[in-house]
């Protein structure tokens, strides 16, 4: 029988090995193909039959709103699976992209079972699904946690050095000890909201850059793990402009010299390509603040 093709396109190369990794390790047969961009996207499906495409929202040269009107607009593409893997959630992308005709969507941060899960169905409207599992028994879907590490490392997991503090460890911490009255809150250059997979969590913003911010949020009942993929929703200006960067945890430290500390600092690095998105970090920055308010995340 033949095999199963998926076209990922995702302009940030992390949260494509990502997406690919996962999808290897369940369905060892699966065909798949990737692209930087709609732009590129557009080309490789010209050129090959594909049976699902998962596609990022915000892309340079070609967004995937625009990526997907095109398909609908190919007799050949009216009716392929067309699953949007994006951090907007917000109604009015929704329902614009429901418009355009998307068959589903997967908000980023999302885990494997997530995936796995929309990309099921999807083929399985279209009769996909039996050739997809007869493509090789569905493995190894708790190794997918480690997929990250991969996909940075090339399957070389000592190549990663997480960088902590002097005094705190790199790795999570422990489960939390009773806690003594909370400190006064940490301050910072400015809030937002970090999304994670576990949940939303309100953050100070203690440094940013172009490649990555320093933030730190209240510890919770679950610990953010190493390399977990997440979005930062910032927020700046007048119009309550608002940009959500994909990244993921690369470091987590204690902010605080004791073992039961209040608080995380942690280090998110960016893996977005996006120029516009890379615009509005270097405003954020040259503003020298972050608004003072977090944005709900959709």
């Amino acid at each position: 029988m033949s095999k199963v093709s998926v076209l990922v396109v995702d302009d940030a190369p992390f949260i494509r090995d990502l997406v690919k990794k996962g999808l290897r390790n369940a369905f060892p047969g699966i065909h798949l193909e990737d692209a930087v961009n709609g732009r590129k996207a557009q080309v490789l499906l010209t050129r090959e039959v594909f049976d699902l495409v998962l596609c990022d929202w915000e892309m340079p040269e070609m967004s995937g709103l625009e990526l997907l009107t095109w398909c609908r607009q190919q007799d050949s593409l009216k009716t392929m699976p067309f699953i949007m893997v994006t951090s907007r959630g917000d109604k009015e992308n929704v329902i614009q992209a429901i418009h355009a005709g998307v068959s589903d969507f997967i908000g980023k941060p999302f885990t494997n079972e997530q995936l796995l899960t929309k990309v099921k169905k999807a083929l399985h409207k279209v009769g996909k699904l039996d050739a997809l599992m007869s493509s090789g028994p569905a493995r190894a879907n708790a190794a997918f946690a480690n997929d990250s590490l991969s996909a940075l490392t090339g399957n070389r997991p000592e190549v990663v050095s997480a960088t902590p503090t002097a005094s705190a460890p790199a790795q999570p911490l422990v489960k939390p000890m009773a806690k003594p009255a909370a400190p006064s809150e940490p301050t910072g250059r400015g809030q937002g909201q970090l999304r994670l997979s576990s949940g939303n969590q309100q953050c100070v913003i203690k440094a940013l850059t172009l490649k990555e911010a320093l933030l730190v949020v209240r510890r919770g009942e679950v610990l953010p793990q190493i390399l977990d993929s997440a979005v930062l929703d910032l927020e700046q200006g007048d119009n309550a402009e608002v940009a959500r960067l994909n990244g993921y945890l690369h470091a987590i430290a204690a902010f605080e010299q004791k073992p039961d500390s209040d608080w995380l600092q942690l280090t998110f690095r960016f893996v977005d390509q996006d120029t516009q998105k890379l615009d509005y970090l270097s405003r954020l920055i040259a503003r020298g603040t972050a608004q003072k308010h977090f944005v709900p995340g959709a």
